[in-house]
């Protein structure tokens, strides 16, 4: 569950900012470098992320761009829906509760 959340929020990011470089991406999820790089290797083996590097440009940390495949689009999709389910499930139990109180 918890690598579904983690994965979902790297594909938000990426699908938001494409051209984010691992270290903006880490610090804006707060992540660290190792546990970023783990998930992003598991998403290029799903096929759900392609890893672009321009290898002509001098400076290749700069020229890495992180691209979802139409897998990744529809893989983001489906977890954001089951992520906007799980919050309204959470929102009408703690309706429930209130109303018990």
């Amino acid at each position: 569950m918890k690598d579904n959340q983690d994965y979902f929020e790297i594909l938000r990011k990426i699908y938001n900012k494409p051209d984010s470089s691992q270290r903006e991406i880490a610090g804006d999820l707060g992540f660290s470098l190792g546990k970023l790089n783990y998930c992003l290797k598991a998403l290029q083996q799903k096929g759900l992320v392609k890893i672009e590097n321009f290898s002509k440009q001098q400076n290749k940390v700069k020229y890495i761009q992180y691209i979802l495949t139409p897998k990744g689009v529809a893989e983001r999709t489906r977890l954001t829906l089951n992520f906007m389910k799980r919050k309204m499930s959470e929102y009408d139990e703690l309706k429930k509760e209130l109303k018990r109180k």
